[in-house]
């Protein structure tokens, strides 16, 4: 008797859980298509620290723009992306900041920190970031920090290299 009762609550649930409307598609980028992405490689120089990418399109209210700054790259190969703002304090005391801001036009990418005039050029120079132009539909209910679920989620297979 058991065994029956299972099995019809079982039955009952499958023929259940289809009922109804098909919900609204997962997220899939902007519009069913991938999410806009590219590459830039850039450095940042005294006396501001910051450069302009522009985007060669409008970003729109409804969109937000991610930024990835390539951390490390293991022995293997394996790149290992953080998203931004990045913050790396040194042994001395001092600090930096990965940092941006976004318009409609473009990014800015900028350095923040206690004495940038310091720092090795290993830390301004020749810097590769991934740019990920998103709809802000859902947008709290992921998360963004992995770069390679970002790219799955809005269907991006490579990024644009500018």
């Amino acid at each position: 008797m058991k065994k029956i009762t299972c099995f019809l609550f079982a039955l009952t649930i499958l023929l259940t859980a289809c009922e109804g409307d098909q919900g609204p598609p997962g997220l899939n980028g902007l519009n069913g298509e991938t999410a806009p992405a590219f590459e830039v490689t850039r450095s940042f120089n005294s006396p501001n620290y910051d450069v302009n990418v522009a985007f060669g399109f409008n970003v729109s209210p409804d969109e937000v723009v991610l930024v990835y700054i390539l951390w490390e790259t293991l022995d293997d190969g394996t790149q290992i992306w953080r998203q931004m703002p990045q913050t790396v304090i040194f042994e001395d005391g001092n600090d930096l900041v990965y940092n941006f801001d976004f318009t409609q036009f473009d990014v800015q990418l900028f350095l923040d920190g206690s004495n940038l005039d310091i720092l090795d050029s290993v830390w301004t120079q020749n810097q590769r970031f991934r740019i990920i132009v998103i709809p802000t539909t859902n947008y709290n209910r992921a998360d963004y920090s992995d770069i390679e679920t970002v790219m799955s989620m809005y269907g991006i297979e490579e990024f644009e290299q500018r």
